[in-house]
């Protein structure tokens, strides 16, 4: 249960730095964001991958966490890389 916590925490993570990319964000929600908004993204972005970082150390112990989380940041680094260009196109506006 700690490993999908992780994990979750490592998509969250790299999402939220991802939207702090303001061609991300304009991807996502065809706007642009606010500086503080940006900030904000990033910071939390990072406090979850700390957190997820954590919880894999606990889990895993000091000798395998940092490797485990490597391959968590990995697996949710690609699902997001595969995700982004389907919710732009899901939300198209119609013609």
């Amino acid at each position: 249960m700690a490993l999908i916590a992780a994990l979750l925490l490592a998509y969250s993570g790299m999402l939220g730095l991802c939207l702090g990319l303001e061609r991300h964000y304009k991807q996502v929600w065809h706007r642009p964001p606010s500086r503080a908004g940006r900030h904000t993204l990033r910071v939390v972005g990072w406090l979850m991958l700390v957190a997820s970082f954590a919880v894999s150390v606990q889990v895993w112990g000091w000798a395998m966490g940092p490797v485990g989380w490597f391959g968590l940041i990995s697996m949710a680094a690609l699902t997001l890389a595969l995700l982004l260009p389907y919710v732009q196109r899901s939300q198209k506006k119609p013609l």
